[in-house]
């Protein structure tokens, strides 16, 4: 009996110390976790050799880890365009369906390897078709016009999706349209992407505030403000306010218009690209460099935070629109979208591990740390875009741009499975290990890494062919 009252007792102390121990190790390990201390950064100068050196490792970066594995595992041979949901390690995840948005980008990416890549053509030319396809004959409102936000997996409507249309999701029908015609000069694909141009200019265009209204029906009926449920909880698949214009909408616009303009130079196009760079520099673009996100009709905002990385994102869309339109050097785009990229730096950019954060206010601390993939690879752009406008002014940019591309290569990329973690943590922590899903394709990361790539071989005096 007092054997086992001792054996009792020594086995309580060892579970006590254990626990001790154990409480000391997640205290520890919790303090570290805060503050880490991060590894030193050696910069090189901006010069031939290291920017050759740059692009070979984001070239390997966009060869392995962003189309080695979406292409062709997304192709879905069965139901038709892109397969969305994958898990970790590569292997297909419960479908949620098909989003106008992820179809649209995937056919764009498949297109721009096409005509980017001419090693891979013969690979990625059967893929453009394989979307376009399910672009024109599912996605595609036979009945009314006009994409569908989403269907489901059978290319019915569905509840997630409902039967309406989203502007944001008729733009990358477009954009992919647009893109896949200027690969494969397959008329098609330019006649679907000018009914989708259409389609929005008829039904959505405000030819009295300018912009765009952005929930339709499915008949293309505008669904107007409801003050009580304005707000986008209130919306299957929605990141929109239902009844207000928002600036994530209207960049895309751009984007997707700037796309169509390069193969179809249309008067009316070119006036609504006139229009949208006018409305994001002089009404959603605000000092000292930030962006409203929601606004009425006529154009007041509503208030709410600031996104780093749309405000990045936006300075490129701006500034290539222009480029498209023959505008060269327009100084008044040209400020606002430098101011844009050194407000994010200011207010939006880790100094210590590197890195754009999630959003914050326009003036103060970022109050969502975390760092996603997306708005990643739009700051790598971003910074490369200011550095070869401005790298002989300032070694600003070009710092930033190295340590932006550390964090994404130590950090966001996945160096077991390949391919590129959702969200990380402000210290490199993964904290979504999310690699695919409807909102998260390959366009994002493979535009910033061809553009990249791209750049600093010119930089480096090397023209690469188109």
């Amino acid at each position: 009996m007092k054997r086992s009252v001792r054996r009792t007792r020594c086995l309580r102390s060892f579970a006590t110390a254990v626990l001790f121990f154990g409480s000391c190790v997640q205290v520890y390990s919790q303090v570290r976790r805060v503050e880490p201390i991060p590894r030193r950064i050696t910069y090189v100068m901006p010069g031939k050799d290291s920017y050759l050196k740059l692009a070979d490792e984001m070239e390997t970066t966009l060869r392995r880890d962003v189309l080695r594995v979406w292409f062709p595992g997304a192709v879905d041979q069965e139901h038709g365009g892109f397969y969305s949901n994958f898990t970790r390690d590569w292997q297909r995840a419960k479908s949620d369906g098909k989003f106008s948005v992820f179809q649209g980008r995937m056919v764009w990416v498949a297109s721009q390897i096409v005509m980017r890549r001419p090693e891979l053509k013969d690979q990625f030319l059967p893929i453009v078709g394989h979307g376009m396809k399910y672009l024109s004959e599912v996605l595609w409102d036979k009945q009314y016009g006009g994409f569908f936000w989403g269907l489901d997996d059978k290319g019915q409507v569905s509840p997630r999706y409902t039967d309406g249309k989203h502007l944001y999701g008729m733009s990358f029908g477009l954009y992919g349209a647009a893109a896949a015609y200027q690969a494969t000069k397959d008329p098609r694909a330019l006649e679907l992407a000018q009914n989708a141009f259409h389609w929005m200019d008829e039904h959505a265009h405000d030819a009295q505030n300018g912009g765009y209204f952005e929930w339709l029906t499915r008949e293309g009926k505008v669904v107007p403000a409801n003050a009580g449920t304005a707000r986008v909880e209130g919306v299957p698949m929605a990141g929109f306010p239902v009844g207000y214009k928002s600036m994530n909408t209207h960049i895309h616009l751009l984007e997707s218009f700037t796309q169509l303009n390069e193969v179809w130079p249309d008067e009316t196009l070119r006036r609504r690209i006139e229009e949208l760079v006018a409305i994001l520099r002089d009404k959603i673009c605000v000092e000292p460099g930030a962006m409203n996100l929601y606004f009425t009709v006529d154009w007041r905002p509503i208030p709410d935070h600031d996104s780093y990385g749309h405000d990045v994102e936006t300075a490129y869309l701006m500034l290539e629109a222009e480029d498209v339109l023959g505008h060269g050097h327009d100084l008044k785009t040209e400020r606002m979208a430098k101011l844009l990229v050194d407000h994010a730096l200011a207010y939006g950019w880790d100094e210590t591990y590197g890195g754009f954060y999630r959003d914050g206010t326009t003036i103060g601390k970022a109050e969502d740390t975390r760092k996603e993939w997306w708005v990643q690879f739009e700051g790598l752009n971003a910074l490369l875009l200011m550095h070869e406008k401005y790298g002989d002014q300032t070694d600003i940019y070009f710092k930033a741009f190295q340590q932006q591309w550390r964090f994404i290569r130590d950090h966001q990329v996945d160096h077991e499975f390949g391919g590129v973690y959702d969200t990380i943590e402000r210290d490199g922590a993964v904290a979504d290990h999310t690699k695919a899903r409807i909102w998260k394709e390959a366009y994002h990361d493979s535009r910033a890494l061809l553009n990249v790539t791209e750049r600093l071989r010119k930089l480096a005096g090397i023209e690469m062919n188109k």
